[in-house]
């Protein structure tokens, strides 16, 4: 719905814009104030959703020109509302209408400074990035255009191939589509930090550890906690995978106490070594189905992938997805124009208008994404009752662990019950069905963590523009125990080569959501009253854990997220132990395979 302003609330609007005076104010200003601003958002983030909509499923120079100038016209807004927000600071005000205003300075990922010119210049570096990203493609020497390979193409080479040289060729083929990025990335930096310190704001790694319900500088140190209840669960886990290779490629390529090479890890940016689960299986782990190959034998089309994901919820009793879900979600990778594939959820008018775009393979891999997609979309049409501000998840972390959660879900038991196995496999064979999960979910973590500590490093000037490429391989080589396959230089911008650098999304809640979905899981289970290893526990069909569910999500953001994480879990604090309840059995197991091993890097 449009609204529109009366040229006396307009008059109100541009005194609150104007630079803060000392003068006093009242909370009924304040709420004016909110409602105002809660109205001119609606409209411009429908319209800022809605180009970037067209320009994410139809990449053109026109439909660039348009999602810029729409997220310029947004950016110019945010920037406007979170300086005159700053008004009511000193103001004793309700809890809510207090939480709002600073929501209201935090909104958007890129605040984009005062200056007219400069705003319009930061959306078009921005639009620019994500489009040298959705169409780059990898043009071998001397081979035609219509050979070229785009990131798919490449993705499932690294993921099926066993050839060294192939596998480094595309690997580094695909970073050549960020080079131009990295002068871009220079600017964006500058302009993003300018917006950031014009709201009063360190810079934009500030700003963005600002939304976490605690103090900026306090962020860093609780990732830090919980990466440390892991690490050494993902270094067992590195140190059998490394073994494993160096038994398939040879101890020249991958050297005992040393980084793995990035390239042999089945996935683009090592960030899941999934791919690889037939190098490393164990030898009696036989689950007796591939997912994959049953998905594939079952004659499912990209649609009906998605539908099995809409049942799981509907099982947990929340309603089905509305017909223009249907309508007008993008599934498939259209032959005719190029297309964002990266998979995301929207809400295009911050209501009912929920959508995903994903090109769909029939795959176990995305079998699972689609579950996670759509949790986002659940997510987002629970707590559409709430105000504008407050819609959105407890905190980032939780929107994306949401839709992992019901994945973790998707258990031998549930494939039998829906049909696509015909039994159970003997628990046996758990330790290679954990293994694959830890493939996924374990060896995620590290890179979900260092993406942020390299942007927020950038962002602060720890790390200089002549250091973008040098600090991005120390961060991955500490972190991950991952090597470059060829020597990096900083002609090179192989950050841009990850999709949420360019797109400045920030990663952090990528990491939060690997810890909080089994957090989640671990309760949802024993609200069940599942009594067993919890990687064989499924929630399906339990209509009560639903509505347990469902009391999270309709929250939204009105609350802190300890809030939330409470009426869930009963927990108030983030809890990685989850994580080794879950792999407990793995992690016995990996002990004992890496016995005789050099572990470490």
């Amino acid at each position: 719905m449009r609204r529109y302003l009366g040229w006396f609330s307009l008059a109100l609007i541009l005194s609150w814009a104007a630079p803060v005076v000392a003068e006093e104010v009242s909370v009924e200003e304040a709420e004016a104030f909110v409602a105002a601003s809660e109205g001119r958002l609606l409209e411009a983030w429908n319209e800022r959703d809605q180009a970037d909509w067209v320009y994410s499923t139809y990449i053109t120079y026109d439909t660039a020109r348009i999602a810029a100038r729409a997220s310029a016209r947004t950016l110019a807004l945010e920037a406007e509302l979170a300086v005159a927000a700053a008004r009511f600071n000193d103001l004793e005000l309700p809890a809510d209408l207090r939480r709002k205003l600073e929501l209201l300075k935090t909104a958007g990922s890129a605040p984009a400074p005062a200056d007219a010119a400069l705003r319009d210049e930061l959306a078009a570096v921005m639009a620019a990035m994500e489009g040298r990203y959705g169409s780059g493609r990898y043009c071998p020497e001397g081979a035609p255009k219509e050979e070229c390979l785009d990131l798919g193409e490449l993705s499932n080479l690294l993921a099926e191939s066993r050839d060294p040289a192939e596998l480094e060729e595309a690997w580094v083929g695909w970073r050549t589509i960020s080079i131009p990025m990295r002068d871009e990335y220079r600017r964006f930096v500058e302009l993003a930090n300018r917006g950031a310190r014009e709201l009063g704001f360190a810079d934009l790694g500030a700003m963005w550890r600002s939304k976490y319900d605690m103090p900026a500088d306090a962020v860093p140190a609780e990732l830090d906690r919980l990466w440390a209840e892991v690490r050494p669960l993902y270094e067992a886990l590195h140190c059998y995978v490394r073994g494993r290779l160096a038994g398939t490629y040879g101890e020249e390529l991958v050297r005992p106490g040393e980084p793995i090479p990035a390239h042999l890890l089945g996935n683009m940016w090592s960030q899941s070594w999934l791919e690889i689960y037939p190098l490393v299986a164990p030898a009696d782990s036989d689950p007796g189905y591939d997912l994959t190959e049953r998905l594939r034998a079952a004659g499912l089309d990209e649609r009906e992938m998605v539908r099995y994901g809409e049942r799981f919820f509907t099982s947990l009793g929340f309603e089905p997805l509305p017909e223009t879900f249907w309508e007008r979600s993008l599934f498939t990778q259209p032959a005719d124009r190029d297309v964002v594939c990266h998979p995301s959820a929207w809400t295009v008018d911050q209501g009912d208008d929920l959508r995903i775009k994903m090109c769909i393979e029939i795959d176990q891999e995305d079998f699972s994404t689609i579950h996670h997609e759509l949790g986002h979309n659940f997510y987002q049409r629970a707590y559409m009752h709430q105000p504008l501000l407050f819609r959105d998840s407890a905190n980032d972390g939780f929107h994306e662990a949401l839709g992992d959660t019901i994945a973790l879900s998707v258990t031998p038991a549930y494939l039998r019950e829906i049909g696509l196995i015909e039994r159970e496999p003997d628990p046996s064979s758990d330790i290679g069905l954990l293994l694959r999960m830890a493939l996924e979910k374990v060896a995620f973590l590290p890179f979900g963590l260092l993406v942020d500590q390299w942007r927020w490093k950038v962002f602060s000037g720890e790390i200089a523009p002549e250091e973008y490429n040098t600090t991005w391989w120390e961060l991955r080589e500490s972190y991950q125990g991952v090597a470059p396959p060829v020597p990096r230089t900083e002609a090179d911008f192989d950050p841009g080569a990850k999709y949420h650098v360019p797109a400045n999304t920030p990663y952090t809640r990528y990491f939060l959501a690997q810890i909080l979905q089994f957090q989640f899981h671990r309760a949802l289970c024993a609200a069940s009253g599942f009594e067993g290893p919890l990687n064989r526990c499924s929630i399906y069909g339990d209509r009560e854990v639903g509505a347990r569910l469902a009391e999270m999500m309709e929250m939204g953001q009105s609350r802190p997220w300890p809030d939330a994480l409470e009426a869930l879990t009963g927990e108030r604090a983030m809890d990685a132990g989850a994580v080794l309840d879950y792999f407990a059995p793995l992690a016995a197991w990996l002990e004992e395979q890496n016995r005789e091993s050099v572990c470490g890097w």
